[in-house]
């Protein structure tokens, strides 16, 4: 008779060429992408290279993508950048990103189709697990497991324990993914889900778009979760049948599969939520926020550059401007994305409320370029992390919200509801 198993115990028995897997089972698994950037690349290059290892154990399945620092924005990351770009020349990489064609590493891959339901994926980058919104295994790793994936195709695992989320309700005005994940680790904790699966479900995850899937599972890594994952369904196949590179399955959890937990939540009368400095546990409903003054709004990253989250921005911010005291700053998370929001008018919009539109990169949400704060200043972003010195001094402040939130703050110079506009 067949065990029991949920979305991830099966993808991962697959990858492992088992009929069943079982939580803390440590496993062989074979990998469907391999990814690094300029950040962690470099150091899996070497690693690579110091093994003796002559080429890459399949070239369309390595993939690299320079986000972080790019446009490069000194010596340094121009010569991580190099690194990266003359080994994916060497070893002929199918899948290597640069200038006009790269974006944010974790909306470009699944936007390519190069990510499809039912992979395992691994990147050395801890938000890897964004793929889990398309109903895959993805996960971070260090980039000396990637370098053993680039060279052997296979990656080491323990096998996770799953928590169920499950959300009932239907989503109020200007209330989002990000709310959903937002409040979900603000109730479960930044270790809450440590080293497990964080499966998403229920009424309102069927309702949200892919895009709010992919933020869902992006920020599943800030509860300590392994991974996060979203059962596929017609949803995910409109998405992927036009984009998808390889075929793909669709998994689910069998109804009888076993869960560390299972946690319920009615969000049906969920406001936008703010998580304070310095952890994205630290959260608030918008109605809590009080006054607090905004110095800096990000609109963008791998948790919300997609096209709809400009759109929500753009909805609060037509014929508004932002408030003298704010800079403003859109990154549209990839190219598609940014000539999108240029064919439908959105840069108009941000132009005219006296924005900065960047090209895609991660720059200010990991303190790179493009928006680096000053002792004292506050941000609000719609990025992942608001650690201490996250986005440039150590006595700076980031507050996590959603596009609909930080364009009213931009507006009002302080955190905001879109209700008060």
């Amino acid at each position: 008779m067949p065990v029991p198993m949920t979305i991830t115990e099966k993808i991962l028995a697959a990858h492992a060429g088992v009929s069943s897997v079982r939580p803390g089972e440590l496993i062989t698994a074979r990998v469907d992408i391999a990814l690094g950037n300029d950040i962690t690349a470099p150091i899996a290059i070497a690693k690579f290279k110091e093994a003796g290892a002559g080429c890459v154990f399949d070239r369309d399945k390595v993939i690299l993508v320079p986000d972080h620092f790019t446009p490069t924005k000194d010596i340094m990351s121009a010569m991580q950048v190099k690194a990266v770009r003359d080994f994916a020349r060497e070893q002929n990489l199918t899948h290597w990103f640069e200038g006009g064609d790269s974006g944010v590493e974790h909306a470009l891959l699944p936007e390519k189709g190069l990510v499809v339901p039912g992979d395992l994926v691994i990147g050395a980058d801890s938000h890897t697990c964004t793929y889990g919104g398309l109903g895959a295994f993805a996960t971070g790793s260090g980039s000396t497991d990637l370098a053993a994936a680039m060279i052997t195709g296979e990656v080491w695992l323990k096998v996770p324990q799953s928590i169920k989320f499950i959300y009932k309700g239907a989503l109020q005005p200007w209330v989002e993914a990000k709310d959903l994940i937002l409040y979900t680790i603000g109730d479960i904790g930044v270790d809450g889900a440590l080293y497990q699966a964080m499966e998403f479900c229920g009424p309102a995850i069927e309702g949200l778009s892919l895009e709010g899937r992919l933020t869902m599972a992006n920020m599943a890594v800030e509860a300590g979760a392994k991974s996060g994952i979203v059962a596929p369904d017609e949803i995910t196949r409109k998405y992927i049948q036009d984009r998808a590179r390889r075929p793909y399955t669709f998994y689910a959890s069998d109804q009888d599969a076993e869960y560390a937990r299972i946690i319920e939540y009615d969000v049906s009368g969920l406001e936008p939520q703010v998580a304070f400095p310095h952890l994205p546990e630290n959260t608030r409903p918008i109605s809590q926020a009080g006054t607090v003054p905004i110095h800096q709004v990000v609109i963008g990253s791998c948790t919300n550059g997609r096209i709809e989250d400009l759109q929500s921005a753009a909805r609060v911010l037509l014929g508004r401007k932002a408030d003298k005291s704010v800079r403003l700053i859109v990154i549209p998370a990839t190219p598609a994305v940014y000539r999108q929001a240029m064919e439908q008018g959105l840069f108009a919009i941000f132009l005219d409320a006296g924005a900065v539109i960047s090209p895609p990169t991660c720059g200010p949400c990991l303190g790179g370029h493009m928006g680096i704060l000053a002792k004292g200043e506050r941000a609000a972003a719609t990025t992942n992390r608001n650690f201490v010195g996250r986005m440039g001094h150590v006595e700076s402040e980031v507050y996590l919200v959603n596009p609909a939130v930080a364009a009213a703050s931009a507006v009002l110079g302080r955190l905001a509801s879109p209700d008060e506009l």
